[in-house]
């Protein structure tokens, strides 16, 4: 391989734009990454190291078998990732969680990028549009993007919203509704669009469950509000979308009249007499295998969730794929804004990577990374990257991403929001072997094994396949059966 295509250009040296540029490089393009640190860094930097850590050190559970995130880290490191070489490389003592030392996982991917012979690292800010001569650029400049560069993509996109405090609602996942105390009905049985007039879960309470609901909302601990500039001020939320905890101080039937009205509702599961308030669930991704929380937006602090949200009826056993919070964000309205390779439709030279696409965490920005490094390099090269199976993590997470979510509410508004890999956004399993008389517990653990057996050998299967298109598979190919990647 030769560096003699012209250099595809990544913005933002964290942890996509990283994994990004090195996995343009190992196929033999060129590639200029451009950081603005340290000339200029952000509220939350302190280095001017590429993929610097600015959390949490853990790059969570890793453990194929029993998290998705497991899996993801497992064909990372069979697609030669440079973070995942870069954490176990440093890695520490954490339990079943892959966690690292932050300073020397900085220094590891530090040391590869600016060594290697195909990448040119140029410290300065790109604060516009790229000039039309770059035709194959990556933006990779997370959550804290350049406000003058998230004003661009706002006037090309046309996307009024593009930096906000947001609060956001749970999700649960669907199996772990009980639906013999919960039910299936649109209010007054009207179908929205594409909907059959029974497209909500709705959890009934009656006014003695309701009243205490209200009472542990606002007693509850909660995460203090940060301000949208240094000066302080109020906090401005999405759209003008209260935390349900606001709302509740307004009022004790304040609820009851907005997001847990029970009005066009009726309880099949008690002679359809009409609750006294509702928690409605809309289905959050095309599997409908995630249900949001309607209305949920919250500050509450997660233990917090946990435990009240658990006092609705059919929510007693619920397990939450993303607890609500409150973030600043840049990221994109990715299923309308993006095409399946990432390309933004509204000037396809560029293409997106990392938290600014709408995924959330460290492995699945530099996952998302890595599928756009091997896009543009199959771009650049005149090849076609063979399309990921949506049964692998790295596939579920980038069919959320560019199509898998629901994209719109009842109100037009988007409803899509930042998430985590997990095992609801894995197409479910066509044949499930009977489990018998089996706890819960026992059934959920055989569910993520056999998910993870099938991500897995479909994976291998994708990187078996002779590809007339993408020569440069045979690389990747070839370093998995020698085990190199293992």
């Amino acid at each position: 391989m030769s560096g003699s295509f012209a250099p595809i250009h990544v913005i933002g040296g964290g942890l996509a734009g990283s994994e990004a540029a090195w996995q343009i490089a190992r196929l033999g393009v060129a590639v200029v990454l451009h950081e603005m640190r340290p000339m200029r860094q952000t509220p939350a930097h302190r280095s001017g190291e590429l993929a610097e850590l600015v959390c949490s050190n853990s790059f969570r559970a890793d453990d194929p078998l029993t998290s998705a995130v497991g899996i993801l880290h497992r064909e990372m490191r069979a697609l030669d990732s440079l973070i995942l070489a870069g954490a176990d490389a440093h890695k520490l003592p954490a339990g079943g969680a892959l966690a690292v030392d932050r300073t020397e996982f900085s220094n590891f991917v530090t040391a590869r990028i600016t060594t290697h012979p195909l990448i040119t690292l140029v410290r300065e800010e790109i604060s516009a549009l790229p000039p039309q001569n770059w035709d194959n650029v990556i933006i990779a400049t997370g959550p804290l993007t350049s406000p003058a560069l998230a004003t661009c993509l706002r006037h090309l996109t046309g996307e009024r919203d593009l930096a906000f405090f947001d609060a956001i609602a749970p999700i649960v996942h669907r199996e772990t509704i009980d639906m013999d105390q919960a039910w299936f009905q649109s209010r007054y049985d009207k179908p929205g669009p594409a909907g059959s007039g029974a497209d909500y879960i709705n959890c009934p309470l009656n006014k003695e469950q309701y009243l205490a609901f209200v009472d542990g909302l606002l007693a509850a601990d909660r995460s203090a509000p940060h301000a949208l500039t240094e000066e302080g001020g109020d906090t401005p939320y999405f759209n003008g979308c209260l935390p349900i905890e606001v709302m509740a101080e307004r009022g004790r039937e304040t609820l009851r009249h907005g997001p847990m009205k029970p009005f066009g509702l009726t309880n099949p599961h008690s002679g359809k007499s009409k609750p006294y308030a509702v928690v409605q669930l809309r289905q959050d991704n095309a599997l409908g295998t995630l249900y949001n929380m309607v209305g949920f937006q919250t500050r509450l602090k997660h233990p917090a969730q946990a435990e009240i949200f658990r006092t609705i009826p059919g929510l007693e056993n619920a397990s939450f794929a993303r607890f609500g919070g409150i973030h600043r964000n840049t990221f994109l309205n990715a299923p309308k804004l993006l095409d399946q390779s990432l390309r933004l439709k509204a000037d396809k030279r560029l293409r997106f990577a990392g938290q600014i696409t709408g995924c959330e965490g460290y492995v699945e920005s530099a996952a998302i990374g890595l599928a756009a490094g091997l896009m543009a390099a199959a771009d650049r090269k005149g090849e076609v990257l063979p399309q990921l199976p949506p049964t692998t993590a790295l596939g579920a997470l980038l069919n959320h991403i560019t199509g898998g979510h629901i994209e719109t509410t009842e109100a037009g508004a988007s409803s899509f929001q930042p998430m985590n890999v997990n095992f609801g956004l894995f197409p479910p399993m066509t044949e499930e072997k009977p489990l018998g008389r089996r706890s819960r517990t026992e059934k959920a653990m055989n569910r993520k094994a056999a998910l993870s057996q099938r991500a897995e050998h479909d994976l291998a299967t994708w990187l078996s396949v002779d590809h007339d298109d993408f020569g440069s598979i045979s690389y990747i190919r070839d370093k998995l059966r020698s085990g190199q990647t293992k």
